[in-house]
């Protein structure tokens, strides 16, 4: 089959094009035959640094973790899923896993599910990895109808999943962006958009809460940005974080007794642990798109297979509006 390998890590690392062996189905697995995959920013932290990290493959790497396509042969064991089935999900890239950019991949039956019909393969591939990460950030938060919340970042990958399914989960949402686009899609999907650049957080906590703060803050920004989402929250507030790499003084969080949830979603694909629950969330994520819940927005650029380098390039340049998506044709 043909394949976009990474054969050395670094600043400058390159695909290269290959003709690899198409892999063999095992026990608990499906093959599939890829129609497109997404890019993330993991993807390319891992391109770059490589072994700095611990989650990244051996070289040469077929990278890739997001994925919709049609499953082409079906494992000992797999009883959910038949020939020709179109599934998605976020099951390869990392460790001893092989990634999407290729043709086929071999994926474990728990980190896939059923693609909602009503969305194309390029959708479909846009969405497993922040859709899940948005998802398991929110439950884990507690959200509950009526409840206030803010969402950092709400143009994002992953924050305009956390917008959306916070708004389906029936509460009352807002979500801070930095620039015209961003600000005008954060209205676009349903939330009140706050300009982090003209308002303070003082200024929108009295603004919306009228000084309370809001029950639930997604931050999907992070870093220094933590800090923000402590002073927005309200007393006894939730906090769900996908960017907890910093160092931080919780003397804030202490004070107002404030609850904070890390979300790391691929755990489950590095340790083998609990990857069941992956298939869960995908389910319930299907049914949420097919409910008219959620939908993702993708980037105008669009990109083979073999441009999967220029594919990095644009999510790295910070212009792409919406999820980077890569087509086999």
């Amino acid at each position: 089959m043909k394949a976009m390998l990474i054969n050395t890590y670094g600043e400058h690392a390159e695909f290269e094009a290959a003709e690899v062996q198409t892999p063999e189905v095992r026990a608990g697995n499906v093959l599939v035959k890829i129609a497109a995959s997404s890019v993330n920013t993991v993807d390319t932290m891992i391109r770059k640094m490589g072994k700095e990290l611990p989650l990244s493959p051996d070289t040469p790497a077929i990278l890739g973790m997001d994925f919709a396509g049609t499953v082409e042969e079906i494992g000992d064991g797999v009883a959910d899923y038949s020939v020709g089935d179109e599934v998605y999900g976020c099951a390869g890239g990392l460790a001893d896993l092989p990634g999407t950019l290729a043709e086929y991949m071999v994926a474990d039956k728990y980190l896939i599910s059923i693609k909602p019909k009503n969305l194309s393969m390029r959708e479909a591939a846009a969405l497993p990895l922040v859709a899940i990460t948005a998802y398991e950030g929110l439950i884990r938060a507690g959200i509950q109808q009526g409840q206030k919340v803010l969402v950092h970042g709400g143009s994002g990958g992953v924050g305009h999943v956390a917008l959306q399914l916070a708004k389906h989960f029936g509460a009352e949402v807002y979500s801070t962006g930095g620039g015209e686009k961003q600000l005008a899609l954060i209205e676009q999907l349903g939330a009140t958009a706050i300009n982090y650049k003209t308002e303070t957080v003082e200024q929108y906590v009295e603004k919306y809460t009228n000084g309370a703060g809001f029950d639930l803050v997604f931050d999907s920004v992070g870093g220094a940005n933590m800090v923000n989402s402590f002073s927005a929250a309200a007393l006894n507030g939730q906090i769900a974080s996908t960017v907890s790499l910093c160092e931080l003084d919780l003397s804030l969080a202490h004070f107002k007794g404030l609850s904070l949830h890390v979300v790391f979603m691929l755990i489950p694909m590095l340790h083998n642990f609990k990857r069941e629950k992956h298939a869960e969330i995908l389910a319930n994520l299907t049914r949420i798109v097919e409910s008219g819940g959620l939908k993702p927005v993708l980037d105008e650029k669009r990109f083979s297979l073999e441009k999967a380098g220029q594919a990095h390039a644009r999510l790295e340049s910070g212009q792409a509006m919406g999820k980077v998506v890569i087509e086999n044709s």
